[in-house]
């Protein structure tokens, strides 16, 4: 991972092999985000999307394996118990298949490259877990 500060955006960069989840949650750690929005666009060959069930309250992942092409990223960095929490979606691509597939993304691998902008917002937003909805919520 490379990346550089602009005010108060990164412009974050990932190779071949890296992790979003994991890189996203080293740059918060390292330069202290609270609160941040999160888009992106790239490429991967490994990707967990994930659909929650509101009435059963839980997720139904799927592992992709393949060539994909990420249209969108999408989400926010947070705290949760004092904790880095990261919450993202994602819409990716097949262009042999002609199939797109989208949801929560809870992870992604790169397989050339990812153009991520983390923009870093004033203040802090905690989540909690809602017991009536089965999911962290933002917590005000």
């Amino acid at each position: 991972m490379e990346y550089k500060k602009f005010g108060n955006t990164f412009g974050v960069r990932l190779d071949p092999g890296e992790e979003v989840m994991s890189s996203l949650e080293s740059l918060a750690r390292k330069e202290n985000i609270r609160l941040a929005t999160v888009n992106g666009i790239g490429a991967t060959n490994e990707v967990v999307l994930g659909i929650f069930d509101a009435e059963e309250k839980k997720y139904h992942s799927t592992m992709l394996d393949g060539n994909f092409e990420i249209t969108g990223l999408g989400g926010n960095i947070n705290r949760m118990n004092g904790e880095i929490y990261i919450h993202l979606h994602m819409s990716i691509g097949n262009p042999e298949e002609k199939k797109c597939y989208s949801g929560h993304m809870s992870r992604c691998v790169i397989s050339a490259t990812a153009e991520i902008f983390v923009t870093v917002l004033d203040g802090d937003l905690d989540r909690e877990f809602s017991q009536e909805i089965g999911l962290n919520i933002l917590k005000f």
